[in-house]
């Protein structure tokens, strides 16, 4: 069995987040195409409509109704969608809107705190019993802060632009670690009042927002799990289409170059200030690396992916300062350990990381996913190369960033 052929990818869900947002700031029909298919946008969607933004499917993707904001008339479920939750908070704080935000039972265990300190700082006003959903804002009086991100985070930086976007004064970010940076990208895109200097991103409002027409460029988290199959399966051979190239966001890319995976990069173009690209990836032998946590921004989601790699990688490869996996949809340094152990890999686990010593014969086992459709597909790819069946307890999972993951996987088996 060989993993051959190219594929084409769903928008980029952090993408997709920001862009259905900003189209609701936008006055006028905006449009975007490519967008992620994931569950997560549904969730966003959901809650922009119920704030009173119209989005309507259309052939050649959706139309967004901006401009115009209105109190949800019930609360705003996000479902498992940090990055709805989070960034949501910061845009309607910054139109003055009174909503409730609840999740589903994993979003209500992660922690909200660090979105809510910088955005109570600006003056808004809330109600919430602890350090998590559900938490109710109230129309508020915001006034432009100086903030230090104290734990690298692109969706509380997100969340305190989108605020400040609400306010004449200015608001100013500052992030020690670079993090995902769309959202600044954007805002340049469309004119918006920011500037960007150093490790510093400034904003104010009073400046309205243009429309726009936007297609939305592939997921590189979701790409990284097939790239990571055609490391490993040996006499692979797949080609990428259309892929974000952020340098952000590029991280698992250049990582597995660092283990001597064989990546070679295509013709680029510029989307909305996004970098695009297709990039071809083949089989090959592959030593270990070490990552600190200066790194792990630009890799966070793909750390499930690049642990499987690592099983078949010469070598005892770490990853450090990753202890933000334990506060995603589950805790995925439990679940990269457990998983793996029991298909006989030996590991380490450390609070902020863990150490996998390979290359490991892998053998098929149940895979426990603790619902979480990164380890949903990250042990998928290592079944690919296990002896034996390897079953998980939930497949459907991956729809909350993938629902066609399944397919793409068997389309490009040989």
């Amino acid at each position: 069995m060989a993993i051959r052929g190219q594929i084409n990818f769903p928008g980029d869900k952090s993408i997709s987040h920001r862009a259905l947002m900003l189209a609701a700031l936008c006055k006028g029909k905006s449009r975007i195409s490519n967008l992620s298919t994931g569950e997560d946008i549904r969730s966003t969607r959901r809650c922009l409509d119920a704030c009173g933004i119209a989005i309507h499917d259309k052939a050649d993707g959706v139309t967004v109704h901006g401009g115009s904001f209105s109190d949800p008339p019930s609360p705003l479920n996000c479902g498992n969608s940090g990055t709805t939750a989070r960034m949501l908070l910061g845009l309607l704080a910054g139109k003055g809107i009174n909503a409730t935000v609840v999740g589903d039972n994993s979003l209500t265990s992660r922690p909200m705190e660090r979105v809510m300190t910088p955005l109570e700082k600006m003056g808004l006003k809330t109600e919430r019993n602890n350090e998590t959903l559900p938490v109710k804002i109230k129309k508020s009086q915001l006034s432009g802060i100086e903030y230090h991100l104290p734990v690298p985070s692109a969706q509380v930086k997100s969340a305190v632009i989108l605020a400040g976007l609400g306010v004449q004064s200015e608001t100013s970010v500052r992030e020690s670690i670079p993090t995902r940076n769309h959202t600044e990208l954007m805002l340049q895109a469309l004119n918006a009042d920011i500037s960007i200097h150093g490790d510093t991103i400034t904003v104010s409002g009073g400046k309205p927002l243009s429309r726009f027409a936007m297609k939305i460029p592939g997921d590189p988290s979701t790409a990284a799990f097939f790239a990571a199959a055609a490391a490993v399966v040996p006499k692979s051979r797949i080609m990428l289409r259309g892929i974000s190239l952020n340098p952000t966001r590029t991280g698992f890319f250049s990582t597995l170059q660092q283990m001597g995976g064989n990546i070679e990069y295509f013709e680029r173009s510029k989307m909305s200030g996004e970098t695009v690209g297709d990039f071809e990836i083949r089989s090959t032998a592959l030593r270990s690396v070490q990552l600190n946590r200066h790194e792990i921004p630009r890799l966070i989601d793909e750390i499930p992916a690049l642990a499987v790699v690592a099983t078949q990688a010469n070598g005892v490869t770490e990853i450090r300062g990753a202890s933000e996996l334990r506060f995603k949809e589950c805790d995925r340094i439990e679940a990269i350990c457990c998983n793996l152990k029991n298909m006989g890999v030996q590991i380490e686990e450390f609070e902020d990381g863990f150490a996998i010593e390979g290359p490991c014969h892998l053998k098929g086992t149940a895979i426990k996913t603790f619902g979480d459709h990164r380890i949903a597909m990250a042990f998928s790819i290592a079944g690919l190369i296990a002896e034996g069946e390897t079953k998980l307890d939930d497949r459907d999972c991956t729809a909350v960033s993938f629902p066609g993951f399944f397919a793409a996987l068997e389309g490009i088996r040989e």
